[in-house]
């Protein structure tokens, strides 16, 4: 394919660029023209720099067209685009993606999902005696969904990498963990043998979930170091000594 051709009248028409970029700029923000780039045939493109304070490193780009043998340019379109180094909003995330632990308010519902990995379908009664026993032990009779393996996992590692877990500050520092205290309570089902629930209202973990192996200052084995008490012999009278009266 051959190169598109220099075009002198496009590349020389800068003020009737300006111009274009004026007419749409909010206020006097289009500042030095910074270059003359050759798009097609008949077809350039020029950049000025934007001096407004909210978008630095962005450039007006402003094409001019003409139409074969005219002597006059024509104003294509008109930019506000980014260059090098510009300043970006960050990219648009679906809600999924975007949502953080804590953003749901009181009001706030989160849309359906259909196909949520997390989950997996639940059953209902069937009237038989003996598989209704085992699906309201294992899978919750009467609801919809379940938890899938992979929505145990991702909890699982959650917990257990979070603020109530072995590796937590407050765990390190704990004399006994919580699997030896009275006030742990251990979770029904499958993550029985890792997780918990504290029931102390003294320990900072009351009524969350914790790990067997997690641990806090409200241990209800545990006690505080106690001190000898610091015991000051009392003066030694000395019936002998010389007693020196004052006279006040």
């Amino acid at each position: 394919m051959a190169a598109p051709k220099t075009d002198a009248v496009l590349t020389a028409a800068v003020e009737v660029a300006r111009e274009a970029a004026l007419a749409i700029a909010e206020g006097d923000t289009v500042g030095e023209h910074l270059s003359a780039e050759l798009e097609d045939d008949r077809l350039v493109t020029h950049s000025f720099a934007c001096t407004a304070s909210a978008y630095p490193g962005w450039r007006w780009a402003v094409t001019l067209a003409r139409s074969p043998r005219a002597r006059k340019a024509t104003v294509s379109e008109v930019h506000l685009l980014p260059g090098a180094g510009a300043l970006l909003s960050p990219g648009w995330l679906p809600y999924a993606e975007r949502l953080a632990p804590g953003d749901i308010g009181p009001s706030d519902r989160t849309p359906y999902v259909d196909a949520d990995p997390h989950l997996e379908a639940g059953f209902e009664a069937t009237g038989e005696e003996d598989v209704d026993q085992m699906a309201q032990w294992e899978l919750g009779l009467g609801r919809k969904r379940v938890l899938s393996a992979e929505g145990r996992d991702a909890a699982a590692t959650r917990w257990y990498e979070g603020d109530h877990g072995p590796d937590s500050e407050t765990a390190r520092k704990a004399l006994q963990p919580c699997s030896t205290c009275g006030y742990f309570l251990p979770m029904a089902g499958a993550l029985r043998s890792t997780f918990g629930v504290c029931s102390n209202e003294w320990s900072p973990a009351d009524g969350s979930v914790v790990s067997l192996t997690f641990g806090c200052g409200a241990h209800s084995e545990v006690d505080v170091e106690k001190r000898e008490p610091d015991r000051i012999e009392p003066p030694v009278l000395d019936d002998d000594g010389e007693i020196e009266f004052v006279e006040r």
